[in-house]
């Protein structure tokens, strides 16, 4: 994709990169060129037409960056990325989204389509007053776009830790499959959050106006957006410490249930050890008081039963039972 715009309206759009350049000659204009899955030849051919630097053309290249903000003597070059949050599978799918930025041109580079760019065109179309200001405001709406999915996604793992909480301190222990997805949903938390803490730096960059594309009137948005990264980092690390809160008191409440069982069993045990005493006793082949007589049998049912019920009450009163 390829669109061109003077003064904030589009002028032109679906030219070929060897335009780009004079699309630019012309005042107040800006150019947006949008690449999915780009070979070394196409980057190499807007290289040649915008002077990016190869360090940061590799950059596109290679997947797996992290989220960051480069400088370089003509244009930046940002790596962030798109994520979508699979609550079933407790996966998280991501889409890097790579964009040099120059002084009224933007080359993002998609690493697949599941990331679309149509809800960013619909933001800047919107708002053609602001798109004139500068470039500032096309790269705001990219992230801002991108940005909207970390809420999506940190309110999923705060509904499901919510009801972790829940099961964690219901009756019922969390059986091997639960804690399984738990396991797994902790890891995409630890991986969601290593993908938003550092667009942190990047965005203080861009609020800070250390690389000279964004307009006065356009800083209060990127300030914006800074507040929200800022809010979604601090949410999923809050909900990391939430998680190793979590499994101490999973830990400490499976003790408490082990250490119930095992009172009661061993109660049970007590009890039942009285009768199996005074039986085993009284069934010695010797001779002993009551031997035999109507007596003994008496005194030993009675013994029974009051020993028994004994215990009983006092297992009763102590909670053990």
């Amino acid at each position: 994709m390829t669109r061109a715009y003077r003064k904030g309206v589009l002028d032109a759009e679906g030219f070929g990169v060897e335009e780009v350049s004079d699309h630019l000659a012309r005042p107040d204009t800006m150019v947006w060129v949008d690449l999915h899955r780009p070979d070394a030849t196409v980057l190499g051919e807007l290289a040649g037409e915008l002077g990016l630097h190869e360090l940061a053309v590799e950059d596109a290249l290679e997947p797996h960056q992290r989220s960051k903000l480069d400088r370089y003597a003509t244009h930046a070059f940002l790596a962030a990325y798109a994520v979508r949050f699979d609550t079933g599978r407790s996966q998280l799918s991501t889409t890097e989204v790579d964009a040099f930025i120059g002084r009224n041109w933007l080359v993002t580079v998609r690493a697949d389509d599941e990331f679309s760019m149509e809800p960013v065109l619909a933001r800047v179309e919107r708002s053609p007053e602001l798109l004139a200001v500068g470039i500032g405001f096309l790269v705001h709406s990219l992230l801002d776009e991108i940005v909207d999915g970390y809420f999506e996604t940190v309110e999923c793992f705060a509904d499901y830790y919510d009801g972790v909480a829940d099961s964690v301190f219901g009756d019922t222990p969390l059986g091997p499959d639960e804690q399984r997805r738990w396991f797994e949903m902790r890891r995409t938390l630890t991986k969601f959050y290593r993908l938003v803490a550092p667009l942190r730096e990047a965005l203080s960059t861009l609020v800070h106006r250390e690389i000279d594309v964004v307009a006065p009137e356009i800083q209060p948005y990127f300030q914006d957006l800074y507040d929200h990264v800022l809010v979604v980092s601090e949410s999923a690390d809050s909900l990391r410490d939430l998680v190793t809160s979590l499994v101490e008191a999973n830990l400490s409440l499976r003790d408490y249930r082990q250490n119930q069982v095992m009172k009661k069993v061993s109660s049970w045990a007590a009890i039942i050890a009285v009768p199996t005493l005074i039986t085993g006793w009284y069934g010695m082949n010797v001779p002993y008081p009551g031997s035999q007589e109507r007596i003994g049998v008496v005194v030993a049912t009675t013994l029974m039963g009051l020993l028994s019920v004994g215990l009983y009450v006092i297992f009763k009163r102590r909670d053990w039972l």
